[in-house]
């Protein structure tokens, strides 16, 4: 909050009472004026050791040498403030802008009582007044929006005074609060894009429009700003997401890989297009498998990402294309980097060991996992499917039972933990229990049906 501290003025009071005076004997001027200079200086003398009473005491005598002295009214208004005399003190403050009201500093004496008082309609309706004088005052009455959750002019004041006299950390913070409620995001929409009108030179006015439509799920609208950004300023590193995205259509892959590098590596850029992007030259690399060193490093920009498991994401779209060896190799490394425990991301390792019939490592991990789990059947089928196509019929049957009573209301599983089971009895030798495990399977499979 501005406060403010008044110059005296009473040298200037005196030309004003010259009229008045001229009709007084001219000792009797004197006199008056030196006791109300004494008096004056004398609440000013109390006011600074915070003698408030006292100061008081000097400027009644003020007023009632000059009942019509603003000054001393106003100083009357502060020393009653001092006391937390909020009715005294408003009284002052309006009697010294009934006499002189185009004094921005009596003014705030009013504001001041209304705020300490948390008469904050009365300190919005004085601080209008206030800023005719000084406009910088709005961010005083912004303040006070904010306070009584007046939102909407809050923004439209705050939009006013970054055009006027540039950004402040304060005004952002509010804005930033403001626009975290999704319904003042389009009016601030529409302020962005009149401000990239204004000047399109200024590059955060871009920024924040990509971040509202980033938030808004409306990717295709913040990419749109970031090629109108590309356009107007080619440095920024915003403008590297639309470059990007152009190098990639014209198959300009050594471009598109330093733009993406930039965009990936930047501090400024959204997650959500951080990611977009990587995507985006996942589908490329798929086309174009020279490029898979080049993912490999992009990848390592999300090694501390909280929101999205990149590696594993990846090792999914490589699953979903039945290419197992390049899946696998991701959901190792997203084990390796993050939880290795992860059920999940573990039945999609186990699954791609088995589609590219590495029965070694599947045996391993699955048999790692069941110590993790000891009561997920999924980890027990693995780990007999993969003892069985080792020829390991014994641990195979060993596992497979065991992981049998685990298996509830999963006919699919039953039906091949059941298969398997006749597997690994084949393997020993046994073809009636062999046989056994096969007519359970088909049995199971028919109560599927």
């Amino acid at each position: 909050m501005k406060k403010g501290f008044l110059v005296i003025l009473f040298f200037a009071l005196l030309g004003n009472t010259a009229s008045v005076m001229a009709q007084i004997e001219p000792e009797d001027i004197a006199m008056a004026t030196d006791q109300y200079q004494d008096s004056f200086y004398e609440s000013l003398k109390q006011k600074g050791i915070e003698n408030y009473d006292k100061a008081i005491v000097s400027l009644e005598k003020c007023i009632k040498l000059k009942p019509n002295d603003a000054v001393a009214y106003f100083e009357l208004g502060k020393n009653y403030l001092a006391l937390k005399q909020y009715r005294n003190a408003q009284d002052s403050f309006e009697k010294a802008t009934q006499l002189d009201p185009k004094n921005k500093w009596f003014w705030s004496g009013i504001y001041d009582v209304s705020f300490e008082t948390k008469n904050y309609p009365l300190a919005i309706e004085t601080i209008q007044k206030i800023i005719v004088f000084d406009e910088e005052y709005k961010d005083d009455l912004i303040t006070l929006y904010m306070i009584t959750n007046q939102f909407d002019k809050a923004l439209v004041a705050i939009n006013e005074m970054n055009d006027k006299f540039g950004k402040s950390s304060d005004r952002e913070i509010y804005k930033n609060q403001i626009l975290s409620q999704g319904k003042y995001q389009n009016a601030e929409i529409g302020n962005l894009i009149s401000e990239i009108k204004k000047n399109p030179k200024e590059e955060s006015n871009y920024i924040n429009l990509i971040f509202l439509y980033s938030k808004g799920e409306e990717t295709e609208k913040a990419l749109d700003v970031a090629k109108q950004l590309a356009k107007e300023i080619p440095t920024s590193e915003w403008a590297q997401v639309s470059l990007f995205k152009g190098y990639i259509d014209a198959n300009q892959a050594d471009k598109a890989i330093k733009a993406m590098n930039v965009i990936l590596s930047s501090s400024k850029i959204d997650s959500k297009i951080k990611h977009r992007t990587l995507n985006e030259f996942l589908i490329y690399v798929n086309k174009n498998p020279q490029y898979a060193p080049d993912l490999e490093k992009a990848i390592s920009y999300f090694d501390n990402d909280k929101e999205i498991d990149v590696a594993k994401e990846i090792g999914k779209f490589y699953h979903s294309k039945n290419q197992f060896e390049n899946a696998i190799k991701y959901y190792e490394k997203e084990l390796k980097s993050n939880s290795d425990t992860d059920r999940e991301t573990n039945l999609l390792l186990l699954e791609a060991y088995t589609q590219a019939k590495q029965f070694e490592p599947l045996t391993k991990r699955a048999m790692y996992m069941i110590e993790v789990y000891p009561s997920q059947p999924q980890f027990y089928y693995y780990a007999g499917l993969g003892n069985n196509q080792m020829k390991q019929f014994k641990n195979a049957k060993t596992v497979l039972e065991m992981g049998l009573d685990y298996v509830v209301d999963d006919v699919k599983l039953e039906a091949n933990f059941n298969i398997q089971l006749g597997e690994a009895y084949n393997g020993l030798g046994d073809a009636k229990k062999k046989e056994e495990y096969f007519l359970k399977a088909n049995e199971v499979l028919k109560k599927k049906k």
